[in-house]
């Protein structure tokens, strides 16, 4: 009683064993994965597979994260898509699956033995090594320790069992044990009254007694245990694999190209708008020859240490595959990727190319300052054209060129050879203006008829420019001088020389080659715009100039005493004041009703019809009998899409109020002001009636009235909407004077307009230049891809590069380019560079060996079938025409690898020596792949027959064996 009374006796410990364990709780979570995939039961009866089945077929996974414990796995359901899987659910669902005969094999077990996709060309490595088409992995997880104690091997394969065995699922289950790297599995399948083992061997050294076949048929009938005579035939299934290494007798056609020689002489402007193309090595590193011998038996096969009947030229089936050297070096990849890096700098171009060159910018400010003091004084001592702003220019690009001389990345005769290409017409003697114009028109029609290519259309979809615009030759010569030629100091100063090339061209009324006439195209890249517009610039100062000289010349044949000033006669037309600018002098047809008289002018005869272009139709004035002319008017001011944004976001602040909606019209109106006084002057007396007829006739609105004496009259009114109050129209007609068009404003002012785009360009850093070019830079790497992929006809790159086009069209248009995209787009486009060079070394390697011109055709298509396919069969093995060029190959390697060096020392000997000795054909095979298969009972004599195969792999110095061994669980 004492020993009760003690409170620490009646404290004891329960053990409550219907608690589950972590083991426990693995397996239930593991077939609640399995009940999920509904892969409880078992498996439906299908039939065996389709020759190649493996390889032209889909494969699909599904996968599950589990725990046992702390340790993470990860269960993944592999599966083999079939035509006739939907059928089979479908009758499943129906109950028909349960017409599945009890003693049926399990599927697995028919795959260990089916011959149909011994050795498939891309399949995971459990489908190569057993032919199964399903399966189930439970590997550990990506940051778990790899399961290599032996314990835990058996504690997870305990646990595939159980799992197997309560859901009923008759599909192999894996177990991944060892490290990663050695691929090292273990696995179970169960069916009633049957089990299967998988069990795997790897070993870093070939044993020497397994090298052959003989030795693998011991392991295999010892595993096996089958002591009964007759032994029951055991097929085997052999793949050798040869690798030719060894390109010495077809070297890569291809060599670099010299870019020391691309831009001189008579070839410099022709080669330098070329991208370069191709490898600078060897793209094709490998040819893996397979030679197989499908169906064998024991007994009609020798293979041991003394005699071997395996022989790859009596082998029936040949496949070929060819292995591409790892990141060749491309040209086209090369010069794409390096203009690319471009974008990632910083520095403006005064930054790169040192501030050195400033250290004179204030005696030349101080000249240019005393230069417009002097402009502006009455009395000039130095005649003014020797102070004109192109003459500070030049003698500024002088003293920089001299200053930079010995430190600048291109040399004098290489930079007037790039010039020269970007500017033809400067090839012409500049006294000639005529020919430049000439020139430049010529080109500038080139440029719109080339538009109308479809291939050539591709700019339009890339916003880029036209393939043989300015533009685009500025694009190409950029990538090549940063390629070779300097990099970026190289870049800077060409486009330094750029940018005065074209104040030059302004301040000397040079028309711009290779760009084509017109307002700037919306449809093109922005930089392509601003040189477009720059052309228009120049186009309207030539016209005012000639018209200005056309009116002074005039003016001097009515004047009866010539004037004797000097300075007058040498003025320059480029020095007119900004009121005289103002003025916008038209050019009118020969048509012209009446010429301008200031005289007249003066004289106050201002009902003088001016302006005239010709008459609109019939008509006449409302107020008068006098006829209707079509005045000269202004043409609009183009725009480059930028301008027009800016435009947009000052029109889109003023809001939806009335006053910023009237202030919005005004602001628009400027054309319609010009209009209506280019009109008032042609048509004088007349009324905004009259305007509105030529101008809108929508606007002005006819009816038949009757009149009093019952006469039909035609009476004609304004709109309604120009009749309300406040109306634009109105009162820009109240407000517009009467002036002919060359007499107003000029709506676009060249001179602001060119100045404002050569600051642009000036501004402009490498970076900037190198984001407003890309897109002519990718037009043109595709554009090149597109023209070598022609001549080699490979269906893959085409289809790549129609993907790319559409690609680049959405990658091109956003303003802010992703960096990242266009790395893989690059990358995109080398890759396609890389099959191209393959395809051409193939080519060339097969077409050397070609005997027979009927063959050609069939050895075509083997070479485009290896760029395609994974691995490709040769028709007729060795006999047939491609397998006799692959064996001239291998034959041409193994000769010149048994030649001793020339500069041997005892090379005579050696010679004499392997003349005698015969060089084999082949080399000794890298890999060799040996597949036994039988049927056998086991474990005892009285059980059932059950499928046995061993897949042993000897690859280099890596030895496995990967064994299924079937059981009978009912009689043992």
């Amino acid at each position: 009683m004492a020993a009760d009374s003690d409170p620490e006796s009646e404290v004891f410990e329960i053990t409550d064993f219907t608690t589950a364990s972590e083991w426990e709780r693995f397996v239930s979570r593991v077939e609640e994965v399995i009940s999920d995939w509904k892969l409880i039961g078992s498996s439906p009866k299908k039939s065996p597979s389709a020759k190649g089945e493996y390889t032209s077929g889909t494969w699909e996974e599904k996968s599950q994260d589990i725990n046992f414990a702390d340790f993470k796995f990860s269960i993944t359901h592999y599966f083999l898509k079939q035509e006739d899987d939907e059928k089979e659910d479908q009758d499943k669902v129906e109950g028909q699956a349960d017409k599945v005969e009890e003693d049926s094999f399990p599927l697995a077990m028919q795959d260990l033995l089916c011959m149909n996709n011994d050795f498939p060309q891309r399949a995971h490595c459990l489908v190569r090594w057993y032919g199964l088409r399903e399966f189930l992995v439970i590997t550990p997880g990506a940051n778990c320790e790899a399961i290599i104690s032996e314990s835990k091997c058996s504690l997870l394969l305990s646990s595939v069992s159980m799992c197997l065995s309560n859901s009923g699922w008759q599909v192999p289950m894996f177990v991944q044990v060892q490290q990663k790297w050695r691929r090292m599995y273990a696995g179970e399948c169960q069916g009633p009254g049957v089990r299967t083992d998988f069990e795997m061997v790897h070993l870093r050294r070939v044993p020497s007694q397994y090298t052959r076949l003989s030795g693998l048929l011991d392991v295999f009938k010892s595993k096996i245990g089958f002591s009964m005579s007759p032994s029951p035939p055991v097929s085997i299934a052999i793949r050798f694999t040869y690798v030719l290494q060894d390109w010495q007798q077809h070297t890569w056609p291809q060599q670099p190209p010299d870019f020391d020689t691309l831009i001189g002489g008579e070839v410099g402007g022709v080669e330098f708008g070329k991208l370069p193309f191709g490898a600078c090595e060897e793209p094709v590193s490998e040819l893996h020859l397979a030679a197989t011998w499908p169906q064998l038996t024991e007994g009609i096969v020798v293979d041991n240490d003394v005699y071997s009947d395996l022989d790859p030229l009596h082998a029936p089936h040949w496949s070929v595959r060819v292995r591409a050297a790892e990141n060749p070096q491309c040209l086209l990849g090369d010069i794409l990727t390096e203009f690319l890096k471009l974008g990632s700098t910083k520095e403006s171009t005064e930054e790169i190319l040192g501030r050195g060159l400033m250290e004179e910018e204030g005696k030349e400010n101080a000249d240019i300052s005393s230069a417009l003091s002097k402009l502006t004084e009455p009395a000039a001592a130095v005649p003014i054209s020797k102070l004109s702003v192109s003459n500070m220019v030049h003698s500024a690009r002088k003293h920089i060129r001299r200053h930079r001389r010995d430190e600048s990345p291109l040399n004098t005769n290489l930079l007037n050879s790039i010039l020269l290409y970007l500017f033809p017409d400067a090839g012409v003697e500049k006294s000639s203006e005529n020919d430049k114009t000439k020139a430049a028109h010529s080109n500038a029609s080139g440029t719109a008829g080339q538009q109308g290519n479809s291939d050539d259309n591709l700019f339009l979809h890339m916003k880029s420019a036209p393939s043989d615009s300015l533009t685009y030759r500025l694009a190409l010569c950029l990538c090549l001088v940063n390629y070779n030629h300097g990099g970026l100091r190289a870049v800077a100063q060409v486009w330094q020389e750029f940018v005065l090339e074209l104040r030059y061209r302004w301040e000397n009324n040079y028309l711009i080659c290779g760009l084509a006439g017109g307002a700037p195209d919306l449809r093109c890249c922005l930089l392509h715009q601003k040189l477009q517009m720059m052309n228009c610039c120049i186009e309207r100062k030539r016209a005012r100039d000639e018209a200005r000289k056309a009116s002074d010349g005039s003016r001097d044949a009515a004047a009866s005493p010539k004037p004797s000033s000097d300075a007058a006669a040498k003025k320059s037309w480029e020095s007119w004041s900004d009121s005289e600018e103002e003025f916008f002098e038209c050019l009118t047809d020969q048509g012209e009703m009446d010429a301008v008289n200031t005289g007249e002018e003066k004289a106050g005869r201002k009902s003088k019809a001016e302006g005239r272009l010709h008459r609109h139709y019939d008509m006449t004035l409302l107020n008068s009998e006098e006829p209707l002319y079509v005045p000269v008017t202004q043409e609009p001011a183009p725009m480059t899409e930028d301008t027009l944004e800016e435009q947009s976001e000052v029109l889109a602040k003023l809001g939806t109020s009335a006053e910023g909606s009237q202030l919005r019209a005004r602001m628009q109106s400027a054309s319609l002001l010009s209009d209506m006084e280019s009109f008032k002057a042609a048509n004088p007396g007349c009324v905004l009636e009259d305007f509105v007829r030529w101008y809108s006739p929508r606007d002005y609105v006819e009816e038949e009235e009757q009149t009093d004496g019952g006469e039909t009259v035609v009476k004609g009114s304004l709109s309604p909407r120009m009749k309300i109050p406040g109306n634009m129209w109105v009162e820009a007609w109240e407000t517009a004077r009467v002036a002919p068009a060359r007499r107003q404003k000029r709506l676009f002012d060249d001179t602001k307009e060119a100045e404002k785009v050569l600051h642009y360009l000036a501004m402009h850093k490498p970076a900037d230049l190198t984001f407003h070019l890309l897109p002519c830079v990718l037009h043109a790497a595709l554009l090149k891809l597109k023209e070598e992929e022609s001549t080699e006809g490979i269906p893959s790159v085409n289809k790549s590069l129609q993907q790319a086009s559409s690609h680049a069209s959405k990658l091109l248009h956003p303003l802010a380019y992703d960096y990242k995209r266009l790395e893989d787009f690059i990358n995109q486009l080398i890759a396609m560079e890389t099959v191209i060079t393959q395809a051409r070394s193939l080519r060339a390697k097969f077409a050397n060996c070609k005997k027979d011109e009927r063959d050609t055709a069939e050895v075509d298509e083997f070479v485009s079938a290896l760029l395609e396919k994974p691995e490709v069969e040769v028709m007729g093995a060795s006999q047939g025409p491609t397998g006799s060029i692959i064996h001239s190959l291998f034959v041409s390697a193994q000769r010149a690898t048994a030649v001793p060096p020339v500069e041997d020392e005892f090379g005579m000997e050696r010679n004499v020596t392997a003349g005698n000795a015969k060089v084999p054909d082949f080399p000794s095979p890298t890999g060799r792949e040996i597949l036994l298969r039988t049927c056998v009972p086991r474990p005892a004599p009285y059980s059932k027959a059950l499928p046995q195969r061993l897949f042993c792999v000897m690859l280099g110095e890596e030895f496995r064996l990967a064994g299924a061994f079937s059981s009978d669980t009912s009689f043992f």
